[in-house]
């Protein structure tokens, strides 16, 4: 761990997104000192497909990095380090220089299920990398990206050097240094969650050696930046870069969800249900997974694909909401939506979306799903769409939820991303859920967190329980009894739909694939 003298502590949390970068600062006291932000595109080329360009994220990060250092040092404020927060579970083929060969593969990008789904068919071998690694069998985990590699470009399989992601791409562009945090690494399919190291096994399975992995650290580890970088972002050469976590695990620290019994739910582009633990946990049901936070304590919970994503669809194909006609209509496009939802009973009227845009990971890890909405009537307007979507998510995450509970007493729902701002999806995720939903007076969950682990390092915090002083809350959501019966009943039938459809979906995705 770096030491540093002790002065008044303002630290960079860099949260690398699905869709965008945001650079936060902030004092150890959790105020926040400015912000910049910066999108990216994602790429579909062909069904079940979702990749990006990594040098394009970088550069992005970059210049939010840029624009915000040139803000805080013109204000004469001083720079102690960043702390990275990344997406999970993204896969980029290396050189023995680094270089990317291959573009970036993503969390949503399911091309490789075929592989998970072969082999779960092994339920022997399925069920020991689950025990080991905590992450079920699906085809967002880069050991399924790896297999996929080899069978469709072999080309590209034989030159890379090195196993890499977003993280030790950007960590190793600003500090020169190729290494990987054990968060990441936990959330890769391939690390040993309890031996603390690449699983042999698996690499065996993969045919790679270990020497093709980046060596993992700790979530804290840090070095000073290069003279390159720090000339490139307009930074001092003392700053240091901390590695940091993902940005789903941060999201707990970020928002004070830190205690037994306090859960973590957020919906961005994808969405999860989070709760901490003090070691690895499996469900015995293969339901959830496991990511390391720090290096005494893990995140058990489970992320579903499809989030604000279904909602951008709406917007975009459906209503066809474009930047330009809402800026002259000075309205956001989210705001109108919800407003017209607003007019919607709970229930939609009978009408129920199964939200599997980009197929499902909890608590169902199947790819070979996608979405549909069931029970449309000729009564149904398009507002009723948009409510329905909004249910659907949170039936999602109910799913995921019903999962956790077996892990102990839910005592507190916080919540975190950019569906916050709707006052109407945050009262039908406590009606869902059946749960007081509490809203974190921190508006940016993961780059809060990550900026958590710089005080940490600097030991302005001791540890990251007492990172829950730091956090107020802003606004707490009841329960509304008569709503609870309606989408209990809904969320009843929700589950008969999954269970009953998924082998016609499965067809669905099959011809897809075809076409």
């Amino acid at each position: 761990m770096c030491a540093g003298k002790k002065q008044r502590n303002l630290w960079i949390g860099v949260d690398v997104g699905t869709t965008g970068v945001r650079a936060v600062a902030y004092y150890a006291n959790g105020q926040s000192a400015g912000a910049e932000s910066a999108l990216y595109s994602l790429y579909t080329p062909k069904p079940s497909w979702v990749e990006q360009k990594p040098a394009e994220i970088y550069a992005a990060t970059e210049l939010v990095i840029c624009r915000l250092a040139d803000t805080l040092v013109r204000a004469g404020e001083n720079i102690r380090g960043l702390v990275l927060s990344t997406v999970m579970h993204s896969f980029i083929a290396l050189d023995e220089k680094h270089q990317a060969i291959s573009e970036m593969m993503t969390w949503a990008d399911s091309r490789s299920a075929v592989y998970a789904e072969e082999l779960k068919k092994n339920k022997e071998l399925s069920d020991g990398f689950y025990q080991k690694t905590c992450c079920p069998a699906h085809a967002t985990y880069p050991l399924y990206k790896i297999v996929w590699l080899q069978h469709h470009c072999p080309d590209v399989f034989a030159q890379m050097k090195y196993v890499g992601s977003i993280k030790d791409y950007i960590f190793a562009k600003l500090t020169t240094e190729w290494v990987l945090d054990r968060s990441t690494a936990s959330a890769s399919g391939i690390y040993n969650s309890t031996e603390l190291k690449w699983d042999k096994d698996i690499l065996k399975y993969l045919h790679i050696n270990e020497t093709a992995m980046p060596p993992v650290v700790s979530t804290t580890y840090c070095q000073t930046i290069s003279k390159e970088a720090a000339k490139r972002l307009h930074l001092p050469l003392q700053v240091r870069v901390v590695i940091g976590a993902t940005d789903g695990v941060l999201v707990n620290l970020g928002i004070g969800a830190v205690q037994e019994g306090q859960l973590s739910a957020t919906i961005g582009t994808s969405g999860a249900i989070r709760m901490l633990t003090k070691q690895p946990k499996i469900d015995p049901k293969g339901r959830t997974w496991c990511y390391n936070l720090t290096d005494d304590l893990w995140v058990t919970g489970g992320a579903i694909n499809n989030g604000g994503i279904a909602q951008r669809w709406l917007r975009d194909e459906i209503f066809d909401y474009t930047e330009e006609k809402m800026r002259d209509l000075a309205v956001d496009a989210y705001d109108l939506m919800s407003l017209q939802a607003s007019k919607i009973p709970a229930g939609a009227d009978g009408l129920i979306l199964l939200p599997f845009f980009t197929g499902e990971r909890a608590p169902y890890w199947n790819s070979n799903v996608r979405a549909a909405f069931v029970g449309l009537t000729l009564n149904h307007k398009r507002a009723h769409l948009i409510r329905a979507t909004l249910e659907g998510v949170c039936y999602s995450l109910n799913s995921v939820l019903k999962a956790l509970r077996d892990f102990g007493k839910v005592r507190d729902v916080r919540v975190s991303g950019s569906f916050t701002k709707s006052s109407l999806w945050m009262q039908i995720m406590a009606d869902v859920f059946n749960e007081k939903i509490t809203v974190a007076n921190i508006a940016e969950g993961a780059a809060f967190g990550a900026a958590v682990l710089g005080f940490i390092v600097d030991g302005d915090i001791p540890n990251v329980g007492a990172a829950a002083k730091l956090v107020g809350v802003k606004k707490i959501y009841v329960p509304d009894e008569k709503n609870v019966v309606t989408y209990q009943q809904l969320y009843r039938i929700y589950e008969k739909l999954y269970d009953g459809m998924k082998e016609p979906l499965k067809e669905i995705v099959d011809y897809q694939n075809k076409v």
